[in-house]
């Protein structure tokens, strides 16, 4: 006799009916058809792990900028003995010590350059200590304290080296994000404002409004980049401080940049002005600027908020640009563009190349907010698996 044998039915989301796995994938898939748009889009984002990580980067960036005093040893110091010396080596064992420490400075003079170098001195170690005493600042600007995360008695700790003035390029650096990465964001807020705004009157009205709208643009569009930042930033005062240059800088790179946010809402109003829920709301007496901001930009939030991030980075090499060129930050503020300024003369790079540090902390800046939009692109796309 043929023993009987048990059927199984397998259910459409794998395993078989009755199994644990079963009951798992079928709980997961009612998950699934239950989500919010945005759990979804964040599921699809959190399976790309190269922008899952440049986020990550992104935010120990912000932080470590936003905490720059904190960090940096030396944020305003100059010493003239100390002047073009070469990085330091962090190190854990040497002759006759053991522990994180560096070693010291010695000053020689080049026999064919006749210049004096700042050389790694062996016999001379510093201990490196945490949370010192140092120069006073204040903390996230609510705490007057002087505070820092490390430094070394009895001598200098020059991580990336130090500028032609003696001034130490990693407490630079730090210091220079803080305004670089902040550029970006305050730009590409006034420019989604005015892009949003602007696009949206000219593709939900269209008629003159639409056509003044896109002339402005194609005449933005028309003129080369830097001779028209140049000009612009030209025409700040010279007597200025730091803080009201940098908010002009950011404003003159908003008033540039808001035409391609534009373009792309009035080609999403111009799709979704004829739906049936908006004529639905203009039925219902709602108003024009409440169908613009409650109806139609929420159709297309996500999307935007792609653009917002692939548009950051070119704020930030647009102000890099200008500080580059002598026209962004002023002195005493210190950014990218004003760090790769002192870079400028191939004789000084070849000679002092740790001054090139700040282009990569730009590059990974920009790779990772790029990184960043790639995948909230592919996460808001619905017909992306």
């Amino acid at each position: 006799m043929i023993p009987s044998r048990r059927l199984w039915l397998r259910w459409p989301f794998g395993g078989q009916r009755g199994s644990p796995s079963a009951a798992h994938d079928e709980a997961a898939t009612e998950k699934y058809y239950i989500a919010s748009q945005w759990q979804l889009i964040w599921r699809k984002f959190h399976k790309h792990k190269l922008a899952m990580a440049s986020g990550l980067v992104l935010i120990l960036l912000y932080a470590l900028a936003v905490l720059s005093d904190f960090i940096a040893p030396y944020p305003t110091a100059q010493r003239s003995s100390y002047r073009n010396a070469p990085p330091q080596t962090l190190r854990l064992v040497s002759e006759g010590y053991t522990g994180l420490h560096v070693y010291g400075y010695k000053q020689e003079n080049d026999p064919q350059t006749l210049r004096i170098m700042n050389l790694p001195d062996e016999s001379q170690i510093l201990p490196v200590k945490f949370f010192v005493h140092g120069h006073e600042y204040r903390l996230l600007g609510l705490l007057t304290t002087d505070i820092h995360l490390f430094g070394v008695e009895g001598g200098t700790i020059y991580l990336f080296g130090s500028d032609e003035l003696g001034r130490d390029l990693f407490s630079r650096i730090f210091a220079a994000l803080r305004i670089s990465l902040f550029v970006g964001l305050i730009g590409v807020f006034l420019s989604f404002v005015i892009g949003v705004v602007l696009g949206g009157i000219s593709g939900y009205f269209g008629g003159a409004a639409d056509i003044a709208v896109q002339r402005v643009i194609d005449l933005l569009l028309s003129i080369p980049t830097i001779p028209l930042w140049m000009a612009l930033s030209a025409s700040l005062p010279p007597h200025w401080s730091s803080t009201r240059v940098f908010f002009g800088i950011t404003i003159i790179l908003s008033l540039i940049g808001w035409g391609g946010i534009a373009r792309i809402v009035r080609g999403k109003f111009l799709e979704l002005r004829e739906e049936d829920y908006v004529t639905a709301a203009v039925v219902a007496g709602s108003t024009s600027m409440r169908i613009i901001f409650r109806h139609l930009v929420p159709a297309f939030a996500s999307y935007l908020i792609v653009q917002l991030t692939l548009s950051i980075p070119g704020m930030i090499i647009g102000e890099t640009a200008l500080s580059y060129l002598g026209l962004g930050i002023r002195a005493p503020a210190v950014s990218l563009g004003t760090l790769l300024k002192d870079a400028q003369n191939v004789r000084v790079v070849a000679l002092y190349p740790w001054l090139l540090i700040p282009a990569v902390f730009l590059i990974v800046i920009v790779l990772a907010f790029n990184f960043l939009g790639d995948g909230l692109r592919d996460a808001v796309d619905p017909y992306k698996q």
